[in-house]
C-alpha cells in the first residue's frame, strides 16, 4: 500500500513549510519600529542605507575631504591633515591611514569595511527596518530549499506509488494514488510561490527613506558644514556620479567613479555604482554581513540598485574581528553580497 508512502511526503511537506515559515518570518522581523527619519537621517546611515558600507567608507572620505582634514591625491593616496575625528567612522579611518606617509585609497577600503564600527551602521538600519540582515535573509532562502526537496521526494513517492498501484490486480477497486500525491504537491508549490523570501536586502521603508532623500531639494545633512553639505549629501545618496563638477574630477576619479550620468536616469532608491563590484541587491553593499560574524574582509566597494539585483559578490563578510582580507566569500549567490552572515542577509 502507498499510504506509508504518502504519510512519509506529508510529513516532509508540511515540517519544511513549518520551518521555512519560520524563518521567513525571521527575516522580516523589525526589532527597534520607528518612523522614518526623513531629512533628519544620519549622513553615514544614508550612505549605507543607499550603497552599503563602501558609501559610507567612502563619503566619511569625501566629508573630511572637503573640509580639509584629509587630501586625496591623484595616485589615490589618503593623508591625514587633522586626527581628531567626528565619529567611530573617522577614528577607525584616521588609525587605518597611520602616519604622515598616508595610505593607498584601496588597501585603506579593504581594511575598514569589515570593521565593526562600520557594519553596525548596517545593523542599526535593519533593526529599525529599513535593511534586512544578512544572515536572517540567507536562513530564509536556504530554509526554502527544504520545501523544495520536500515537493522533489513528494513527486519521487508518488511516481513509484502509481507504478506500483498500476501493477496491482484489484487496483479498479483502489484509491489512485496520484490524486493524493498530486494535492500534496500542489500545495507545496503554492507555498513556494505564496511564502518567498525577499530577494533585496532593503525593505519597502528604506525605499520609502531613499525616496523622501532624493526629493526636489538637495539634501544637507547636519553633520556637514553647511558650504559642502549638499556635495557631501549627494554622494551619500549617488556616489561618485553626484561629483559633477570639473574641479570634482580628480576626486570623482579617485574613488573610482566614471562621468556622472544625467540627472533623469538616477532614480529614487537607486544609487551607481561606486567601483568594480557588481551592484547588490538592496542598499547593502556587498561587504555587510553584520557584526556578529567573526571574519570579515572586501575588495572595491558597491552601490545600490534599488531593488534589485541579487546580491553581488568580491568581498567576504564583515564582523567583530578587526582583520580583513582582500578576497574570501561566504554567501549564497555571492560573497556577502546576497545574503552573509547578508546581506543578514538585508537587494
Amino acid at each position: 500500500m502507498w499510504n506509508t508512502q504518502f504519510v512519509v511526503a506529508l510529513v516532509m511537506v508540511a515540517l519544511s513549510m513549518v520551518v521555512a515559515t519560520v524563518f521567513d518570518r525571521r527575516c522580516r522581523r523589525v526589532t527597534e519600529p520607528r518612523g522614518l527619519p526623513g531629512n533628519g537621517m544620519p549622513l553615514l546611515e544614508a550612505a549605507f542605507l543607499a550603497g552599503g558600507p563602501a558609501r559610507a567608507v567612502d563619503t566619511a572620505l569625501v566629508r573630511m575631504e572637503r573640509e580639509g582634514r584629509v587630501v586625496i591625491s591623484r595616485a589615490q593616496r589618503v593623508t591625514v591633515t587633522d586626527t581628531a575625528p567626528r565619529d567611530a567612522v573617522e577614528t577607525v579611518l584616521i588609525t587605518a591611514v597611520g602616519g604622515r606617509t598616508g595610505r593607498d585609497l584601496s588597501v585603506l577600503r579593504a581594511s575598514v569595511l569589515g570593521s565593526p564600527d562600520v557594519q553596525r551602521i548596517g545593523d542599526a538600519l535593519a533593526a529599525r527596518g529599513l535593511l534586512r540582515r544578512p544572515a536572517a535573509l540567507k536562513a530564509a532562502w536556504r530554509a526554502r530549499r527544504l520545501v523544495v526537496l520536500a515537493l522533489v521526494v513528494t513527486l519521487v513517492l508518488g511516481t513509484a506509488a502509481t507504478v506500483q498501484w498500476l501493477s496491482e490486480p484489484g487496483r479498479d477497486a483502489a484509491t489512485p494514488p496520484f490524486f493524493a500525491f498530486g494535492a500534496l504537491a500542489v500545495v507545496a508549490v503554492v507555498h513556494l510561490v505564496v511564502g518567498r523570501p525577499p530577494r533585496a536586502r532593503i525593505t519597502p521603508a528604506g525605499e520609502r527613506q531613499l525616496q523622501l532623500m532624493h526629493g526636489s531639494s538637495p539634501w544637507r545633512p547636519r553633520e556637514v558644514d553647511r558650504g559642502h553639505a549638499a556635495l557631501v549629501g549627494a554622494f551619500a545618496l549617488d556616489g561618485p556620479a553626484a561629483l559633477k563638477d570639473a574641479a570634482d574630477r580628480p576626486l570623482r576619479e579617485a574613488l573610482g567613479g566614471t562621468a556622472p550620468r544625467p540627472a533623469s536616469l538616477v532614480k529614487a532608491g537607486r544609487s551607481s555604482s561606486s567601483g568594480g563590484a557588481a551592484e547588490t541587491g538592496g542598499a547593502a553593499g556587498a561587504a555587510w554581513c553584520g557584526t556578529t560574524v567573526s571574519s570579515c574582509g572586501s575588495s572595491g566597494h558597491s552601490g545600490h540598485s534599488g531593488g534589485h539585483s541579487g546580491h553581488s559578490g568580491g568581498h567576504s563578510c564583515g564582523g567583530s574581528s578587526h582583520s580583513c582580507g582582500s578576497s574570501s566569500s561566504c554567501g549564497s549567490s555571492s560573497s556577502c553580497g546576497s545574503s552573509c552572515g547578508g546581506g543578514g542577509c538585508g537587494s
